[in-house]
């Protein structure tokens, strides 16, 4: 039997802001259970382990990410705005509720050097989307080196996201300012 949606939606909720501010494995599935108030047999119902929760967790996580970029490049005017409304998307982001100090992507994937294969698809998925969004947006302004300058911009996306762990006030303008001297 299945989990109902709005337990579903509590256990996924916990999971969320306890991982992701606490840490993965400083947090004890008990935490989890006790903030989203169900017993261990309706978490386990729903997922088999803590990597199936966290993967569970990031897979709507990526969601929502997607949605908040795809809001910031429908507000972009032109190409180059489009591609650079990723910063502008991480910024939004983390505004959010479940908006953490910094990438919960990142986070796991220091968490787990060797990932379960649940949880290694869900950060290979959103490598990814971000690989393939940017290289995308990239194609208009820069043609077949759309690819290069994606990689590039992806580590400048990621280091901004590292960055927060060292100033949780920075936001994305370094980052944005190190992409646009990247563009033609």
């Amino acid at each position: 039997m299945a989990m109902r949606p709005a337990t579903e939606q509590r256990v996924l909720d916990a999971a969320e802001e306890l991982f992701f501010t606490r840490g993965i494995a400083a947090t004890p599935i008990d935490a989890v259970l006790e903030r989203a108030g169900v017993s261990s047999a309706t978490l386990y119902r729903g997922y088999p382990s803590k990597e199936a929760l966290v993967a569970a967790a990031l897979d709507r996580r990526h969601d929502d990410w997607v949605a908040t970029w795809d809001r910031a490049v429908a507000r972009a005017s032109d190409d180059r705005g489009r591609l650079l409304a990723v910063f502008d998307a991480l910024d939004a982001y983390r505004s959010t509720p479940t908006g953490s100090r910094w990438c919960a992507f990142l986070g796991t994937a220091a968490e787990y050097v060797d990932a379960p294969e649940d949880l290694r698809s869900v950060l290979d998925r959103e490598t990814a989307t971000l690989r393939h969004r940017l290289t995308e947006t990239a194609r208009p302004l820069v043609g077949d080196g759309a690819p290069a300058l994606a990689a590039q911009l992806l580590l400048v996306v990621s280091g901004s996201l590292a960055m927060r762990l060292r100033d949780p006030a920075a936001d994305s303008a370094v980052a944005r300012g190190i992409a646009e001297a990247l563009l033609p």
